[in-house]
């Protein structure tokens, strides 16, 4: 009985969040771990995105707490007016002003973030033409309208990244159901498909966005729809393929065979294959992503002006060569971002690739095993 436990418990799947893990899911995972230069870009991605997802936190030019007269603010959060703090003024409260300052040092104290400017923030007490050199106060120094190169670098990257991640989310999900139609029911539905993504491909994506532009005032958004129009078609052929090859397999036409729906049989048992190649390119979507709208920023056709942008500020550094930082600055963030998305890219796909097998993997099933663990699934699912 001991003994059977014992073999019970060493072939039981392992859990995360109670989720089971089978054996060629832990290979890949140590595959990926085994590519050190991906996974720690992937830890130093992640670090950057968390710190920018709080840039109010870091750069800002309210106070993140204020005590006064033994109450509590929180600037960062909720707008007060001056009359809060003993001024005869209803307005919101500027709390770089001096007399501001003054009144609540008077009865209380304040928290400030750690670059006491948001990226807006205009520094009217710079007492040098902008733009103006890195010093202790402005770290990256300032741009051509005396707002912290800092705080728009973080709030920059912050944007950049999100517009590239929710850009690649929902490109994803309509590019795999694009795929996965056209693969699985073939004939006319594939060919008419394939004509008209050959005819919506050649449409000048660049062209279309400055005629738009100058009709209507681009956002986030606006841009996000704009981009999502043409972005979804890379992930296409892709799971197409996947599932021209996977529709005539035996566990597929013993599903039909039973009356399974073809909704349930696309998306239960044909989609896991083509996640595989799905899951390898979505780095390298965000990574496009990200560059796409660096480039529009850079044109002048992104965002909103005011906007914080690496294409701005790589705008900005072109047109002040005589303040290198600028420049500098954004080409560093953006080389960086995007090194760390095509070495995380690589790192996946090396995990998922078969033929790739790294020292000190974990002892998977023999082939015969695997295959037949698979089939067996496929044929309970079917």
């Amino acid at each position: 009985m001991t003994a059977l436990g014992t073999s019970r418990n060493a072939r039981a799947p392992n859990r995360f969040l109670g989720m089971p893990i089978t054996p060629l899911t832990l290979r890949r995972l140590h595959n990926f771990r085994a590519n050190r230069r991906g996974y720690w870009s992937l830890w130093v991605f992640l670090g950057i995105f968390v710190v920018t997802l709080g840039a109010e936190l870091i750069a800002n030019d309210k106070p993140i707490l204020v005590v006064y007269d033994g109450a509590i603010y929180t600037p960062v959060l909720k707008a007060y007016p001056e009359s809060a703090f003993g001024s005869p003024f209803e307005t919101e409260a500027e709390y770089r002003d001096p007399a501001v300052v003054g009144l609540i040092e008077a009865r209380g104290w304040m928290i400030w973030p750690l670059i006491r400017f948001n990226h807006r923030t205009v520094a009217w007490d710079l007492g040098l033409p902008a733009p103006s050199r890195p010093d202790a106060t402005h770290w990256l120094g300032t741009d051509d309208q005396a707002r912290d190169v800092a705080a728009r670098l973080i709030y920059g990257v912050r944007i950049s990244v999100l517009f590239g991640l929710v850009l690649t989310f929902f490109s994803t999900i309509i590019g795999v159901a694009a795929g996965a139609v056209q693969g699985y029911f073939g004939g006319w539905i594939d060919l008419l498909f394939q004509r008209f993504m050959e005819i919506w491909s050649g449409l000048p994506v660049l062209f279309l966005l400055i005629i738009l532009a100058s009709i209507v005032e681009p956002n986030f958004w606006w841009l996000l729809g704009i981009m999502l129009m043409f972005s979804w078609m890379s992930l296409v052929g892709v799971v197409r393929a996947e599932f021209l090859r996977v529709r005539n397999f035996d566990y597929v036409r013993a599903a039909r065979a039973l009356g399974v729906a073809d909704s349930v049989i696309m998306f239960r048992h044909v989609l896991p294959n083509a996640m595989v190649s799905t899951v390898t390119f979505m780095p390298f979507i965000l990574s496009g992503s990200v560059t796409t709208l660096t480039a529009l920023d850079f044109l002048g056709f992104g965002l909103p002006p005011g906007s914080a942008s690496l294409g701005e500020l790589l705008a900005q550094g072109k047109a002040n060569l005589q303040a290198p930082w600028l420049g500098l600055t954004g080409f560093f963030a953006i080389a960086i971002m995007l090194s760390l998305l095509v070495f995380i890219g690589e790192a996946v796909r090396d995990a998922f690739d078969p033929r790739k097998l790294f020292a000190g993997a974990p002892p998977a099933e023999d082939a015969a095993t695997t295959q037949a663990a698979g089939s067996a699934t496929q044929g309970s699912q079917a």
